[in-house]
């Protein structure tokens, strides 16, 4: 089930941070903390791989609500949609361990926001996503100038470099619709 209620709780918090001044700019990393809980983990006993996604939704609403992106998508009735995502898992987060989850933007393109989610426990990264995200006006996708310019943050420049730039080369490789296996290899059955 999803965590509607830490959720709300986390879009709380950030307000409350925000309204005591404690916000971030899109060049600044959010960071907020909680507990690997009962109804995170697997039958391993370990934070489950697509828990961990779905917690990664409370960085970036933190990071949206501190950086006064919140407030924009409520005025302007906008959207957050992710339209790609790559992710690493290098360590296991066990039930009840305090979880450090970052959230920072690592590059800006005409239409796309390329945000590093990473978690973190005792001082160890555990997991890394990298992931393309965008904002929407009935349902498409608007350009970031526009989404910056509603921030007062026109002149913020960040083209994606390094692994950034090689995943976009790489997932604009990639076919889409997925082609099936059996009829790329011209298999008869």
């Amino acid at each position: 089930m999803y965590p509607f209620i830490r959720y709300a709780s986390t879009i709380a918090h950030a307000a409350l941070k925000a309204k005591k001044g404690d916000t971030l700019t899109f060049k600044d990393t959010s960071e907020i903390q909680f507990r690997c809980r009962l109804s995170d983990i697997d039958n391993f006993l370990e934070m489950n791989n697509g828990r961990v996604f779905t917690l990664y939704d409370l960085g970036r609403m933190d990071f949206a609500v501190r950086t006064g992106l919140g407030k924009q998508l409520l005025k302007q009735r906008w959207g957050l949609v992710i339209a790609g995502s790559t992710i690493q898992y290098r360590k296991r987060i066990r039930a009840f361990q305090k979880v450090t989850l970052k959230t920072k933007i690592v590059g800006i393109d005409a239409r796309w926001l390329y945000i590093e989610q990473s978690m973190w426990v005792k001082g160890q990264p555990c997991s890394s996503g990298l992931l393309r995200t965008g904002v929407t006006k009935g349902g498409r996708v608007i350009d970031t100038a526009q989404v910056l310019a509603a921030l007062g943050q026109s002149d913020w420049d960040l083209p994606p470099t390094g692994y950034v730039a090689e995943w976009i080369k790489s997932d604009a490789d990639r076919p889409w619709p997925p082609v099936d296996t059996a009829d790329q290899l011209n298999f008869i059955s």
